[in-house]
């Protein structure tokens, strides 16, 4: 999320913002109990801001505005590219990419969909006065510090780079090559917006109108988001039900028994008290689907305990986590002992060599002495309540406790969106949970996102000048897979510097009713709303 997509713990590891209330099974089941006929009911969160794509960067949020827009390009289940709202996007040199759209495409309030409809739209997201979340995202772009400067009003209203040709064709002129910014392209940010948005952006985020596979139809904070088929949709992923309602709970285990009773059709993500029995109650509607999402802890560099530590002493508390026997165990085999920073569903993907993430007390011990120690001997690791976080949370400190003697103790936040905003400012005692689930299919994208200076998720606060170099490199790489390559070397330093400490990576832990055929899940761990059909 790019600035991407934080995890919860569940399938998306589900990254992101739960409201405070549990929804319990009173809005759940058929029409009767409030959801219409031929919708699909599923486990959802309280989004962290209004429904506005260039705002919304984690989970709970993103399943919402996946369903009500369509972008430029998109992501087959094995992460590679297709063309969605494009006809093509081409280009010559890596600097200079020509976009045409596909014609007849509408907004849900039939208005047309045009090449206007984007540079308009991506201006006002970059523009700084506008604070949007991923406005970075647009940084590659020629005339972005225009729009967004570091400080002060921007200078102009428009980035120099975006060009319309044609009500189906636009230009994207690039400050320098990426040779990978289609990848980028597929993330929700680059997303048409209708003429109506600017006339009231403010109520937009709470009726947005997208031009999506869903229509959205309602908003009841804290309880529901409901979205309806769209009529005239013209993309691939035309939904194959009625509409999607995305319920609010507070703990996954609500959602599990709720789904189990039949008020519920759908949860991505398994709490670890019912990973066990999962199977026996679901039998083959309990899905276990390896995805491209990590789960780490992350150092507040700012913080008492490790303000201008050594990193070796952040690498043995890495080897002093048993790994093997949590994810085999806490975890119910679910978990794959992470091998580096990135899942192996992505390009660039590599096993690093080394025995920094991999159980060894004797010299977790002995790292940590020799490092200096821990400022005041204990860390926390902050995690959020609501998202089946705690067992695994115990577990890791147990084992960090056990071989190190440095205290280690969880620091619970009720909900996501609290565990976020302690991260955004500041307020993270030692360590947090970090989880990320791919925005787009590179290994860049687990790495640039979290760890570059100043990146709008890098709430450790990490910053490297040789790491921020070996960046800046792939990002102006010659290929692709020169491009990648530099990621691979800059993966290697980061092993050195340890901005945070990789625990595992994920498979999407899914559970689903009687009543609905055709759950399937993406490379991200999302899963594909569009072909759930409804019995």
């Amino acid at each position: 999320m790019r600035g991407a997509k934080t995890m919860q713990w569940s399938a998306l590891a589900a990254a992101v913002a739960l409201a405070a209330t549990a929804c319990g099974g009173s809005d759940g089941g058929g029409s009767a109990a409030g959801k219409p006929a031929g919708y699909v009911s599923m486990f959802n969160g309280e989004p962290q801001h209004p429904l506005m794509p260039s705002n919304t960067n984690e989970k709970f949020g993103g399943y919402v505005i996946d369903a009500l827009f369509t972008g430029l390009v998109g992501y087959d289940a094995k992460g590679g590219l297709i063309d969605m709202n494009a006809e093509s996007v081409d280009t010559k040199d890596n600097k200079t990419w020509t976009v045409k759209l596909k014609k007849g495409w509408k907004f849900h309030d039939g208005t047309d969909v045009t090449a206007e409809s984007y540079v308009k739209a991506w201006n006002w997201m970059a523009n700084v006065k506008n604070k949007q979340a991923n406005s970075y995202w647009f940084g590659d772009i020629k005339g972005y510090e225009d729009v967004h400067p570091e400080k002060g009003d921007p200078k102009k209203d428009e980035m120099s780079g975006l060009k319309v040709v044609d009500d189906q064709t636009f230009t994207i002129e690039l400050s320098e090559p990426v040779p990978y910014f289609e990848y980028k392209l597929g993330y929700k940010t680059f997303t048409p917006l209708p003429e109506s948005f600017y006339k009231d952006p403010k109520g937009f985020g709470q009726k947005p109108v997208g031009n999506g596979p869903y229509e959205f139809q309602k908003w009841t904070h804290n309880k529901l988001i409901q979205v309806k088929a769209a009529d005239g949709y013209k993309g691939s992923n035309k939904a194959k039900n009625k509409g999607i309602q995305f319920k609010n709970y507070s703990k996954l285990e609500s959602a599990y028994q709720d789904a189990l009773s039949g008020n519920l059709d759908l949860v991505d993500g398994v709490g670890p008290k019912d990973l066990p029995k999962r199977k026996a109650d679901f039998g083959d509607r309990a899905l276990d689907v390896p995805y491209a999402g990590t789960q780490s802890i992350v150092p507040a560099l700012y913080s008492k305990p490790f303000k201008d530590i050594d990193p070796k002493v952040i690498q043995g508390l890495s080897m002093a986590i048993d790994r093997k026997t949590i994810t085999k165990t806490v975890l119910q085999g679910t978990r794959i002992p992470s091998k580096g920073f990135t899942p192996p569903q992505v390009k660039g993907y590599q096993k690093l060599d080394t025995d920094v993430l991999s159980y060894n007390p004797k010299k977790a011990k002995q790292y940590v002495e020799d490092g200096g120690g821990v400022p005041g001997n204990k860390i926390w690791i902050q995690y959020n309540a609501d998202g089946g976080h705690k067992e695994w949370v115990t577990a890791v400190c147990n084992s960090i406790t056990k071989a190190t003697g440095v205290k280690c103790v969880g620091d619970s936040k009720p909900d996501f969106q609290t565990d976020l905003e302690a991260r955004q400012a500041n307020k993270v005692k030692g360590t947090y949970r970090g989880g990320w689930l791919a925005d787009y299919p590179l290994n860049i994208n687990f790495m640039q996102d979290l760890y570059k200076t100043g990146a709008s998720t890098n709430y450790g606060r990490f910053s490297d000048k040789k790491v921020d170099e070996l960046f800046t490199k792939g990002d102006h790489a010659d290929s692709l897979d020169a491009s990648v390559k530099d990621y691979q070397a800059a993966e290697k330093e980061l092993l050195k510097k340890m901005p945070a400490i990789p625990l595992w990576d994920y498979a999407a832990n899914i559970v689903h009713g009687e009543d609905i055929d055709g759950v399937k899940v993406g490379f991200d761990g999302n899963v594909l709303i569009t072909d759930i059909t409804v019995k």
